[in-house]
Parts: C-alpha cells; sequence; structure tokens
C-alpha cells in the first residue's frame, strides 16, 4: 500500500539502534551537519547493510548491558565492510567488546554532567580541555581495543573516546547528541568530515531537487491528487509534486469539520495565491461527524478520519474526473505530508513501539487504491520548512505552526459533536490572538487547546452554580516534534487567555495548563 521514495542519488549515514531514547536525534544531528541519515534496527546484518550503501555507522546508545542476557548485539562481520563506525555510549561499549577491548562494571557510575579531560586526538582537538560532557552510563569501557588511541578520559570512565584513524573507527562514552554536551555537534561533525570524509551535501536546494526527481520518476506521465490540510507539511509536499508534474496535479482540500475558525479561508486563499495550484475545496462535514458519531477511543477516531479521508479523495476524483471530460483519464497517485516523526510514532521507524496512528500512516484503510507520494516522509520538520523557502512558498505558510490532519477531532476528550467543535474552536481562537499579541508565536511550537469534554468541574459564573468543562492550554517548543518541552508563557498572558475563555466560550468554567515534556507525554492529547 504504501511507497517510500528513496534519496538514491545520496548515500546514507546509518544510525544503528540499540533500543535508545535519542537513535531519531541522533540521526537528526548528523543531517544537521549537512549529512543524511536514517536509523535502522540494530539487528540489521552485514549484508543487509551492505545492500543500504552507507556511507558511515554510528551505533546509537541503549539501556542494556553488554554482558546481560539477551543484550542487543550486532553482526561483528559489519567490522569487516570497511565502512567508517562511530560508538556512542552502549554502542561504544559493543564496538570496544566486538573488536577484542574490555568493558567492565568498574561501580564509577556517571549520570548527567560529568567534566571530561581531553588527550589529543581529532574528534576533539581545539576543544578545551576539560570540558563538560552528558554521561549516562553504568559501564566503563577500561581498556581500548588494539590500534586505537585513547584520547578521553573521565573519574568514571577511563578510556571516554578513542579513535582508530587507520580504520576510521572512533567513539565517546558520553552522548554528542544531546544539547547537554556542549561541544557535542562539533564532535560529531568532526567524525563525519575529518575521519569519515564525507562531503556536507545534504543542503535544502540539494534536498527539494532530489525530491522533485524522485517524484518524476515515481509518477511518470500519471495524475496525482493531494490531500491540503493547509498545513506547512502538505504544502510543502504540494509545493515539490507541482514542481515535477505540473498540471497533472489537483490539490483537494477537505473542509471535514474538524477545523479551527478561519482555517479554510485561509488556505484557499494563502495556498493558491503562492503557488498557483488548481484546487478543489469538497465539504465533507456531514460525513466525517457521522463517521465519529459515538467514537470516544482516541486510536478509533484516528482511524476513522484516516479511512473517511480517503474516501473523501475517492468522492473528489471521481467528481474531478467528471469534470475533465476525458473518459481514459485516471488519479492513481494520492500525495500526503508524512514525516519522519510521523512513521516513526506510527511504529514503522526502527522497530520502536506504535505510539499512535498518524491518520496518514497507521490510521489508513487496508483497501487504499491510491499508490502513496509521500517526498517529505524521511524529513524532520526544520528540513520541510527549509525545502519550503527554497521551492519560494511565503512565510505565512512556511513558519504555520503545525496541525494535526485529523484536526480537533484528537484534541476533543470525548464524542466529537458539532457543538463541542464549536466551543472548542472559540477557545483556541482566543488562545491563538493572544499568543500572538504577546509576540510568543517564535518561541512555541505549537499549542494544542483541548476540550476536556468527558469532565466536567463546579464554578460560579454570574453569581451562579455553574458545571461546564475545563479546556486545556499545552504550549510546546520543539524542532522536529521527536521531543518537546512546555514554553513558560508570562503569567499575565496565561491569566488574559483564562478570562476570555471563561468569559466569552460558553460551558467552559476553567482553564488549566499542561507543564509535561515530550517524553513522557506526546504533544497532543489523543
Amino acid at each position: 500500500m504504501g511507497n517510500r521514495l528513496l534519496f538514491v542519488a545520496v548515500k546514507p549515514v546509518l544510525v544503528l539502534d540499540f533500543g535508545a531514547q535519542y537513535a531519531q536525534l541522533i540521526a537528526r544531528r548528523v543531517r544537521e551537519a549537512n549529512v543524511y541519515s536514517e536509523a535502522v534496527p540494530s539487528t540489521i546484518t552485514a549484508d543487509e547493510l551492505k545492500a543500504k550503501d552507507p556511507a558511515a555507522l554510528v551505533l546509537s546508545g541503549g539501556p542494556s548491558s553488554v554482558y546481560e542476557d539477551g543484550a542487543p548485539q550486532l553482526d561483528p562481520a559489519i567490522f569487516d565492510l570497511g565502512l567508517p563506525i562511530f560508538g556512542i555510549c552502549y554502542g561504544f561499549q559493543a564496538m570496544t567488546r566486538a573488536l577484542g577491548g574490555t568493558v567492565e562494571k568498574t561501580g564509577a557510575r556517571e549520570y548527567g554532567r560529568t567534566q571530561m579531560l581531553v588527550d589529543g586526538g581529532v574528534l576533539h582537538a581545539g576543544l578545551p580541555e576539560t570540558h563538560p560532557v552528558w554521561m549516562s552510563h553504568g559501564d566503563s569501557v577500561t581498556a581500548a581495543p588494539e590500534g586505537f588511541d585513547v584520547t578521553a578520559s573521565t573519574p568514571g570512565a577511563p578510556v571516554a573516546a578513542f579513535e582508530d584513524a587507520s580504520r576510521r573507527f572512533a567513539g565517546v562514552q558520553y552522548h554528542p547528541e544531546v544539547m547537554h554536551s556542549p561541544h557535542g555537534q562539533q564532535v560529531l561533525t568532526r567524525f563525519l568530515t575529518e575521519i569519515a570524509g564525507l562531503e556536507q551535501n545534504w543542503t535544502a536546494s540539494n534536498i527539494a531537487e532530489q525530491l522533485i526527481e524522485d517524484v518524476r520518476e515515481q509518477v511518470g506521465e500519471g495524475h496525482a491528487i493531494c490531500g491540503l490540510s493547509g498545513g506547512v507539511d502538505s504544502a510543502v509536499a504540494a509545493a515539490l509534486v507541482q514542481r515535477a508534474i505540473g498540471d497533472r496535479l489537483t490539490c483537494v482540500f477537505v473542509d471535514h469539520g474538524l477545523l479551527r475558525q478561519g482555517e479554510r479561508e485561509q488556505v484557499e486563499t494563502d495556498f493558491v495565491a503562492a503557488t498557483g495550484a488548481k484546487l478543489v475545496t469538497v465539504d465533507e462535514r456531514e460525513a466525517f461527524l457521522s463517521k465519529l458519531a459515538g467514537v470516544t477511543e482516541p486510536e478509533a477516531k484516528r482511524k476513522a478520519i484516516g479511512a473517511e479521508f480517503i474516501r473523501s479523495f475517492e468522492r473528489a476524483v471521481a467528481g474531478i474526473l467528471a469534470e475533465s471530460g476525458d473518459a481514459g483519464q485516471t488519479v492513481d497517485f494520492l500525495v500526503q505530508g508524512t514525516l519522519y516523526p510521523d512513521v516513526v510514532e506510527s511504529g514503522g521507524g526502527t522497530g520502536t513501539a506504535n505510539i499512535k496512528s498518524h491518520h496518514n500512516v497507521g490510521g489508513l484503510p487496508d483497501d487504499v487504491e491510491f499508490k502513496l507520494v509521500e517526498p517529505l516522509r524521511l524529513l524532520f520538520k526544520d528540513e520541510v520548512r527549509a525545502v519550503g523557502r527554497e521551492l519560494g512558498l511565503p512565510e505565512v505558510i512556511v513558519n504555520r505552526q503545525p496541525f494535526p490532519g485529523p484536526g480537533l477531532g484528537i484534541r476533543i476528550i470525548g464524542e466529537v459533536t458539532e457543538e463541542r467543535l464549536e466551543t472548542l474552536r472559540a477557545a483556541d481562537a482566543i488562545a491563538r490572538e493572544e499568543l500572538t499579541r504577546a509576540g510568543l508565536d517564535e518561541q512555541i511550537w505549537q499549542c494544542p487547546v483541548v476540550l476536556l469534554a468527558d469532565v466536567r468541574s463546579v464554578g460560579v459564573q454570574g453569581d451562579g452554580r455553574t458545571y461546564g468543562h475545563p479546556v486545556v492550554l499545552r504550549p510546546v517548543a520543539s524542532e522536529d516534534a521527536m521531543t518537546a518541552d512546555w514554553v513558560r508563557v508570562p503569567y499575565e498572558v496565561l491569566e488574559t487567555i483564562s478570562t476570555r475563555i471563561t468569559n466569552e466560550v460558553a460551558d467552559v468554567n476553567r482553564v488549566v495548563l499542561d507543564v509535561t515534556s515530550k517524553p513522557p507525554g506526546t504533544i497532543e492529547w489523543e
């Protein structure tokens, strides 16, 4: 059913995931060094790796001890492929053990910020002799494998970094991918460029050019339809496909009734003005509300919305073909703005858990007849924005806060009804207006406003008792939606939002603030 576009001109740096929290973050940091990267399971064999033709390997951290029964191991033949290899934390220890070094439980565990002493080498050249790094380990490398130079140490890790220039191998015990290691990005970039000898050619212009070629190759002379939501992902995907196939693309905006205030009007003006693309708007509000009647479970909602999207597209295609007057024309391709975090959270990453089905990944029905075109499937959000700018999309589209495809349907905890949608739209509009007025739009990645429709709380309004619903504000900051933290919105702004919502929105008598990071919470509540 699905399709995975390949960047055929780019050899990837593959991150072997040993169950780390940060495997996807490592892949992202490699890309920040302008080198393309993907994460793969650590169970991959040497032959499978060879078939992927990687430029280099990074071995991620992980929660296990290399000596535990069942601890993840990598195929030792991988070290004979002649590839540059960089080990991080558990990957550093697995590399050590596989190549004949020593890993021991020294009893000197290190968690958090640790001072590291540098002693030569390429990775840390020119950095302060002593500087902080972020550690998270119980075992330690006590003897490097033969041929390696030890280049750093800490009180709990006598071998905190090593290098073997002849084989282009290196590794560190700490986590260079997290911001708590202030020189980590520089160290990772040095491995990629100075030890592995890779070109830094993963840039917005190269990405856009390659993606356009990929789409041309996939679609050929066919026709495509794009589900345009108005968000940056679908807008950039549509702009890419339009560059590739021109007027053989028709964009369809489905008004599913789950939109925020003014959403439909904004899409119909901003996107068309920016791209000149053909846009058809279809009103499917009744169909979606009918499918969601009585549905309260989040996964069931997502799947119902995903399935109805496809049915909506099928009806739209039938209408487009009927109007074309060409009896032989078909539309075989469906363009979607699926991103890498969507794929990972839907269980399509490196063997990670299925956290939740995204309507355009795990939420699609099994009987989809379209061939999917997903040009952004391997990109993070910041890369999508960069590609959008490269394509000439205006900032009003490129910088738009993310909004989920299922819309307000997954911001209502409980059954979705027209009355509840109107309540949430009004509260959401107030929150967005006040955050913009306070100049916080660039600080906030997105601010879901959630209606706890199945919860009621007692309040006092107009000297009388009320029994209304709470609304949750969830302002978060993130770079790519893989991790996020809540934004410390000034109290006076929160006060204004709360006062306006409780005064102006019927049936809401309480406003609360969600101060949970991701992990453990996801950005959306459902």
